[in-house]
């Protein structure tokens, strides 16, 4: 792109010094000198244009790599949080069960016990009874509240995992948007090269025309009878 331009301005400086023509708001320029520039502006426009696509393929492709990852990461967080979810209940229902186990089998030693000591006397039946009753409840809440303990643990992390979702979520968000306004950006600048180099087109082919037009009329002059010569061309009509 920046040939294009030292083209543009090259022409420009060409048509500022030209030599202007008497009588007229026309000037002359060196024609093999406008072509040749003209043709390096055409050159140039078709190679920056396959440059400036290759910058927007290459954004293309980043912008699907940074979609990928962030779609990776968040299904990765939500596995992360069902795993420790599963894990925390697994745990407290093995707590519960070991519980529930142990406090079953302090009831069948208990009941073992007293119907030994049953020839020792009643009360201390029952009281043993009672004991073992209230053993076997206070493990069996202390197994329920283990149990609580964990899911509200795998709840929290879960949370904590959900949190961590949301500000890739957001961080996705504000990709998406910076992208968006990247694609506004390159539009717009591809929108203003395209109208700079089509007013500048535009001027010269009107400049072009201008001074072959001012050729022609010449040249239509110069081959006009003289009305001193008896109607033909001498050689002081074509220097005048």
């Amino acid at each position: 792109m920046y040939r294009v331009f030292e083209a543009l301005d090259e022409l420009v400086t060409i048509v500022e010094e030209a030599r202007g023509v008497p009588m007229t708001s026309s000037c002359v320029v060196p024609r093999g000198d406008m072509l040749e520039l003209l043709d390096d502006v055409r050159d140039a426009l078709p190679g920056e244009v396959d440059d400036a696509q290759d910058v927007l393929d290459k954004r293309d492709d980043l912008i699907g790599k940074a979609r990928t990852e962030a779609d990776s990461t968040v299904n990765g967080a939500n596995a992360q949080a069902e795993q420790t979810i599963s894990d925390a209940q697994a745990e407290a229902e093995r707590i519960l069960a070991d519980a529930q186990a142990r406090a079953d089998q302090m009831m069948a030693d208990a009941h073992n016990e007293a119907e030994r000591m049953v020839a020792g006397g009643q009360a201390e039946y029952q009281n043993l009874t009672e004991r073992s009753r209230a053993e076997s409840e206070r493990m069996i809440q202390a197994g329920r509240d283990a149990y609580d303990r964990a899911i509200d643990d795998g709840r929290n992390e879960q949370a904590r995992l959900v949190a961590q979702t949301e500000v890739v979520q957001a961080a996705h968000a504000e990709s998406a948007r910076i992208v968006d306004e990247a694609h506004g950006e390159a539009d717009r600048q591809r929108a203003d090269c395209d109208a700079y180099v089509d007013g500048k087109l535009a001027e010269f082919s009107e400049l072009l025309a201008t001074t072959l037009r001012t050729v022609d009329s010449g040249r239509n002059h110069l081959r006009a009878p003289s009305p001193m010569s008896g109607g033909r061309t001498t050689l002081y009509d074509y220097q005048a």
